[in-house]
């Protein structure tokens, strides 16, 4: 088939070019190994047996590129036994690969989720990440990787979904910005120092599984050289338990695993976070005009316009009698498409003398519409990150005589995934107006005439040689509530080094620019103060996208990424097209800066440092570690207790057990420094302070 053959051929484009360049394992790179296809295993069924012969087609093809290292297909649930087939998923401890002779590989464990516009912000707790890593090395797995460790941006019009935003943080490891995102990071940092301390074993046997309990197990991995590691799990999600392991009690927290890399001490728990959290914050920063321009000393932002006129500008693409469908006919060069028809109203219509207003109706496969009549702008509608197909229903204002009916369609990213998901429409199919004398009236098969994109994109007002194609309208105020406005202004970067922001909470849709650099759509729409979010998340029990949900009526994404190396040191020419209207005047920067440190830490909280320290003596130590970023120092410290405390980061409150010395312990060793380690023992602490009770030590530290 003709679509095998450019499947086939870009295959080939893309390991030809790995190969000139030496990187696989056989050749003695770093690429160990290669997928075909991605989770083709869901929609296979869709296309019946051409499916079927798809894939093993798929399967034999890339095994012909001769690579030197194996293939794989995630989910792909029928794989040949040329390739490896591998999981994607939030646990797949319980996965066999389709062969006993093919390892247990889990090529996406998803430590979050993406966002879509509209929604609340999804969150996975730390220890139910790290659980789902230990069982699946507890269970015999080979290799794991996170989708994402790093999150991303999506920058210009990449992002797909349709509806996923900008921000591709997916609430990873290391967000979107670059910054550890504590304590995930930190905690998944000392999960793989405790797997590492077992590798010995676990790459030279298999596992022997005991049973322990009815959601209780152990599974140990011995060698003839005598390593043994030990994997000890609880999967009750409500109750911790406490078992007898080789004639050893050990507590188990509900819903997590303790690593014994001799099969003696636990170095790790899944369910107790000894990593540090991080106050992060969003500095705000006013746009400040170039400092070495001619109006230096002026600190009023010097701000360019251009408004476009709704409907036909120029030429029409062409016109016809019946909606054509939105994507098929931009093929994605741009957002936008016009539909712009006009219809006749009569004097005599009963609306006109009585004041009223007629009801359009529109009907759209999707994703977004701005209606206007006659040049002004009526209303906006728009589907969501589940349900693409909408409904638009407004009165307008017609009048006697002509009226010029102008719909802006817009699409927010092209479909990822699904059978035949190349044929998912977008635009209108329906359009009516309810109220005449005649009752509604259908105007879908009225002449339609077609633009596509805007003005501005075709004249490339956000490209350094596009700025001048246009006369720019120059005001210290700019328009507010605009719709269909082009705002050009000079900027200086923020100061220091700190990630930068667009901080587009004020605006109302669009696409913005800085130097010709596309930042995205934004779009800071909120979330319904109905949905349901938590202040706390539960770990404990299976994890799905909506369990630990944050942000009710808050909007999904009000801050947008943009890279410092985008920034001139001087003169950066910022450019925002805002769809429905805004207040630019309340465009910010804002820096991310890490601000404060926190740490919670129980006597009882295992730790690789202090089992190594130790020498397998049974005598580990329990201390906290705060670090601050590099370049500051721990300048106050905010809050300290030892004894049980209670709380978050941020809002730690003494418990009825407190030791008084608590700051004054904490400032000695921590004030000034960059980092610290505080021990929970070793006479830091009063020693016989509440002997009965699991001491913890809270503190918040700030970083200056």
């Amino acid at each position: 088939m003709e679509l095998w053959y450019y499947m086939q051929k870009f295959t080939t484009f893309i390991v030809n070019l790995m190969k000139q360049e030496k990187l696989f394992a056989s050749q003695g790179g770093p690429i160990i190994l290669a997928q075909i296809e991605n989770e083709y295993g869901y929609y296979e069924s869709g296309y019946g047996d051409a499916g079927k012969r798809y894939a093993m087609w798929a399967a034999s093809m890339a095994v012909s590129q001769n690579i030197g290292v194996p293939w794989i297909m995630c989910q792909q649930f029928d794989a040949p036994d040329t390739v490896i087939d591998t999981c994607n998923s939030f646990y797949c401890d319980q996965f066999k690969p389709l062969s006993p002779k093919k390892p247990k590989i889990w090529t996406e464990n998803w430590p979050g989720w993406f966002k879509t516009f509209g929604e609340r912000d999804p969150h996975r707790p730390p220890e139910d990440v790290a659980y789902s890593v230990a069982r699946f090395f507890q269970k015999g797995g080979s290799v794991q990787n996170y989708y994402m460790y790093h999150g991303g941006t999506n920058f210009g019009r990449t992002a797909g979904g349709p509806f996923i935003t900008t921000s591709y943080d997916y609430d990873a490891p290391i967000d979107e910005y670059g910054l550890p995102r504590f304590p995930k990071w930190g905690h998944l940092k000392d999960l793989h120092r405790a797997i590492k301390l077992c590798e010995h074993a676990l790459l030279n046997s298999e596992p022997i599984h005991i049973s322990l309990g009815p959601s209780q197990e152990a599974d140990v991995y011995t060698d003839s050289s005598g390593a043994c590691a030990a994997f000890i799990s609880n999967g009750d999600d409500k109750n911790d338990k406490t078992i007898e392991f080789r004639n050893v009690s050990y507590h188990l927290p509900a819903w997590s695993v303790s690593i014994l890399p001799d099969c003696k001490n636990v170095v790790f728990n899944t369910a107790k976070v000894r990593a540090q959290t991080t106050i992060v914050e969003m500095v705000p920063e006013d746009l400040q005009p170039p400092a070495a321009s001619p109006t230096k000393g002026v600190t009023t932002l010097k701000w360019e316009v251009f408004v476009e006129k709704p409907g036909i500008w120029g030429e029409a693409d062409f016109i016809k009698n019946v909606f054509v469908d939105h994507i098929n006919t931009t093929k994605d060069t741009t957002d936008y498409l016009w539909y712009t028809t006009s219809i006749f109203v009569n004097e005599n219509e009963e609306f006109l003398k009585k004041g009223s207003n007629p009801v359009l109706h529109i009907e759209s496969m999707g994703h977004a519409v701005h209606a206007f009549v006659n040049q002004e702008l009526e209303g906006s509608a728009s589907g969501n990150g589940t349900h693409s197909p909408f409904k638009f229903k407004k009165p307008i204002s017609l009048k006697a005589g002509k009226n010029e009916i102008a719909l802006l369609s817009m699409t927010l990213g092209l479909a990822t995934a699904g059978a035949f998901y190349e044929w998912r429409g977008a635009g209108p199919t329906s359009v009516k107006i309810e109220g005449f004398n005649n009752g509604t009236i259908d105007i879908s098969s009225y002449a339609w005439t077609y633009k596509i994109g805007l003005q501005g994109e075709h004249l490339g007002l956000y490209k350094a040689d596009g700025l001048d194609n246009v006369t720019w309208l120059s005001t210290s105020e700019p328009p507010k509530k605009q719709p269909l406005t082009w705002y050009k202004v000079m900027v200086d970067p923020p100061l220091g080094n700190e990630p930068v922001a667009l901080d587009m909470i004020h605006m109302g849709k669009g696409l913005a620019w800085l130097n010709g650099e596309e930042i995205g759509r934004y779009w800071p729409i909120k979330s319904s103060i109905h949905d349901e979010c938590v202040k706390e998340c539960d770990y404990r029990g299976k994890f799905l996208p909506n369990k630990c949900r944050t942000g009710c009526g808050e909007p999904t994404q009000r801050w947008y990424h943009v890279p410092r190396s985008w920034f001139k040191p001087s003169g950066n020419v910022l450019v925002i097209f805002e769809e429905k209207g805004g207040d630019p005047t309340k465009i910010k920067f804002s820096r991310r800066k890490i601000s404060g440190v926190c740490a919670l830490v129980a006597e009882d909280y295992p730790s690789v440092e202090s089992w190594l320290e130790s020498a397998n003596d049974n005598k580990t130590k329990t201390s906290a570690y705060l670090k601050c970023p590099e370049s500051t120092r721990i300048s106050t410290i905010k809050f300290a207790s030892f004894g049980t405390p209670t709380g978050t980061c941020g809002s730690y409150s003494k418990g009825d057990c407190h030791d008084p010395n608590s700051t004054s312990v904490v400032e000695k060793l921590c004030l000034n420094k960059n980092e610290c380690a505080i021990e929970l023992s070793g006479g830091n602490f009063s020693e016989g302070l509440c002997p009965t009770a699991t001491k913890k030590l809270a503190v918040e530290a700030v970083c200056s």
